[in-house]
């Protein structure tokens, strides 16, 4: 969290935020599947600023072979910041920071994945953050698990994923760029909603024990409802590969 500039306040006393949302309000959220022919699977999200394309490829055959796993899939995650996401540009290529994220993304989606039903094998999935503006872990992750859905790979749950954090003294839903640059803390969590199952928790400040269980609590229900638009999004694809079946 960044030192911040005098005079800003993130949330005034009525609780409107710097951006005019409430407390527990979501940002925009737009979510689109099968954008890419080339890719097995594919997602775009936009989510706020954020802007993040998800591909997935496979099941396929692992080279070398010896990186094999004889009674399961293996999933590589490879989370990458485009060079002009940000507004001073970022250097090409991966960075600590990327490699940590793709780490984070990996460890929220496998519990979904029935990786034991492709031995042998990789599922290789690539998000892309075209534009970033805070919460591109919980957006990556969300876009990740559409895509493989689009994929067709099997899958225990979609995992999404929400964060909450504190700005001023108040937990609040969903941190924007400004709210995480200059806030208290942040929360992001990834959920399988059917089983109500965490495969993320991270938290980056400060908290008490209350503020915590506060923010988890909010953080689970903004996932479940980026779940629904998950379905949605879901459903709208195959409604228009219904209809152009019919036609």
């Amino acid at each position: 969290m960044m030192g911040r500039p005098e005079g800003l306040k993130l949330i005034d006393e009525n609780g409107k935020r710097i951006d005019g949302r409430k407390k527990y309000e979501l940002r925009p959220i737009k979510m689109e599947v099968g954008v890419l022919k080339s890719a097995d699977g594919s997602a775009y999200v936009e989510w706020g600023k954020n802007k993040i394309l998800a591909a997935v490829y496979g099941p396929r055959e692992i080279h070398p072979k010896h990186l094999q796993k004889p009674d399961r899939a293996i999933l590589r995650v490879r989370y990458n910041m485009a060079p002009f996401s940000v507004e001073e540009r970022k250097k090409p290529g991966p960075d600590r920071r990327s490699i940590e994220i793709s780490k984070v993304i990996r460890g929220a989606l496998e519990p979904a994945i029935i990786l034991e039903l492709f031995p042998r094998t990789s599922i290789d999935v690539f998000v892309e953050v075209l534009q970033a503006d805070a919460g591109t872990r919980v957006a990556g992750i969300t876009a990740a698990s559409l895509a493989l859905a689009d994929a067709g790979i099997p899958m225990r749950d979609l995992v999404a994923a929400c964060a909450a954090g504190k700005i001023d003294g108040e937990i609040v839903l969903d941190l924007n760029k400004e709210e995480d640059n200059y806030g208290e803390a942040d929360v992001p969590v990834a959920i399988m909603p059917i089983k109500n199952d965490i495969t993320l928790l991270q938290m980056d400040g400060y908290l008490t024990k209350e503020e915590f269980l506060e923010a988890v609590r909010l953080a689970i229900k903004g996932a479940k409802a980026v779940y629904q638009k998950q379905r949605e999004a879901l459903k709208e694809k195959y409604l228009k590969i219904a209809e152009e079946v019919g036609e």
